[in-house]
């Protein structure tokens, strides 16, 4: 019997589990899964619990319950991968061979590796909510809150997500108009980057939209530390953004399992072949998602992309085959923009977001790069279809692992 391993019950891990417990013989392969988190949580509802849009009940559920049947799912801390040796030690001193390995163990915040940002007001006027406990602590502030300076910060790239801190700005514009006191709150997006997003044409319509919601944007900032006594953010040439509540994207690294075992770089991401998404330096280990150092958005669409993306590679390594060189960095992503509206963008590696409609040519019924109610009831349908067939492994009919050009204005770019 032959052992393929799973490191990690998230989206990535869990997707993977479900494609291939129907596609690897049964007598010949177990397939093993292991997390030592209980509850698999929803993160893109996150962005909602601070606005009271989610209840905390919607965004998790028990992970168990998503792996399939025939799936042996260990829940335990994973203490080192030993590549060399084929296997994984886990707490208690549990040895885990392996034949396969498939990393899928996420990246988490750090916001010990900024100056003052994990201090005394960590959760008090300094908040993430890339995590749980800092969404719901966020909720419970802004329930409260009576205005004043509202900055909106990213620390460094990348991030999880990398448009969620912008539909964080543009949901407390319309939060903060709903309950009638958008005069009493100055909302400024400061950003590392020089734009509101990595991409020219996504950058432009998303300045468009901060300066018609009256969003200051601060770019090109690097912080450096943060002075929580006297409520600033600072950067290494002594910039400062002055603020009363700071909601941070802290840096976001791999997890430490990753660099206890010597297999990531400098920020604890895997190095991964960005076509076939086997690691640069092990063929039989393989990683997804926000595992990876790919130069792709770490984004729930990207995992699910890659997934079925390497199912087949899994498939073809086992049969001795060449890998297919097939994904393209395809990321697709929903941008909450208030109001009951969104944006809805499409690109990969070599294709920035442009115009044009979505997933059907022609038809769509999604326009990309465009503002409308029919874009943010897809964003809101998502949670159902997340829980109901992206984590199960099944197709999301219409949507292809890699991006077509069909529909979408690339003319309007050259």
């Amino acid at each position: 019997m032959k052992n393929l391993v799973i490191l990690g019950a998230g989206t990535a891990g869990t997707m993977m589990a479900n494609h291939l417990v129907s596609k690897l013989p049964k007598k010949e392969w177990e397939i093993t899964i292991v997390d030592q988190y209980k509850t698999h949580y929803y993160q893109p509802g996150f962005l909602f619990l601070p606005f009271d849009i989610y209840k905390p009940k919607q965004v998790k559920k028990v992970g168990k319950k998503f792996i399939p049947k025939g799936v042996q799912y260990i829940q335990k801390k994973i203490d080192l991968i030993r590549p060399d040796e084929n296997e994984v030690l886990l707490e208690g001193d549990e040895k885990l061979p392996y034949d396969i390995l498939i990393v899928a163990t996420g990246t988490k915040i750090a916001p010990d590796e900024i100056e003052g940002m994990a201090g005394p007001e960590w959760h008090k006027t300094i908040f993430d909510f890339y995590t749980y406990e800092g969404a719901k602590a966020l909720r419970d502030k802004l329930r409260d809150w009576e205005g004043g300076k509202l900055v909106v910060h990213i620390s460094e790239m990348p991030i999880k997500c990398p448009v969620a801190p912008l539909e964080f700005a543009f949901l407390a514009d319309s939060f903060f108009k709903h309950k009638e006191m958008r005069d009493k709150v100055d909302i400024t997006f400061v950003t590392p980057l020089a734009g509101a997003f990595t991409k020219p044409k996504a950058t432009e319509a998303l300045h468009d939209l901060l300066e018609e919601k009256g969003i200051k944007e601060v770019t090109d900032f690097n912080i450096e530390r943060v002075d929580f006594e006297n409520k600033k953010i600072i950067d290494y040439i002594d910039t400062e953004v002055p603020y009363d509540l700071l909601v941070t994207v802290p840096p976001n690294l791999g997890d430490a399992v990753i660099e206890r075992s010597g297999m990531g770089d400098d920020s604890n991401f895997v190095p991964t072949d960005k076509a076939t998404l086997q690691t640069r330096d092990y063929k039989n280990i393989f990683a997804l998602g926000d595992a990876t150092n790919l130069p792709a958005s770490k984004a729930g669409s990207v995992a699910h992309f890659e997934a079925e993306i390497l199912t087949e590679n899994i498939l073809r390594y086992i049969e001795g085959k060449p890998l297919k060189e097939e994904f393209d960095g395809h990321a697709n992503c929903f941008i909450e923009t208030g109001n009951g509206k969104a944006l809805l963008i499409d690109f990969n590696y070599t294709h920035e977001p442009v115009d044009g409609t979505f997933p059907l040519p022609g038809i769509g019924p999604l326009q990309l790069l465009k503002e409308s109610r029919t874009n943010h009831m897809g964003k809101m349908a998502f949670r159902w279809i997340y829980w109901n067939m992206l984590i199960k492994g099944r197709h999301i009919p219409f949507v292809s692992a890699t991006m077509t050009e069909k529909g979408k204005n690339f003319e309007a770019v050259n």
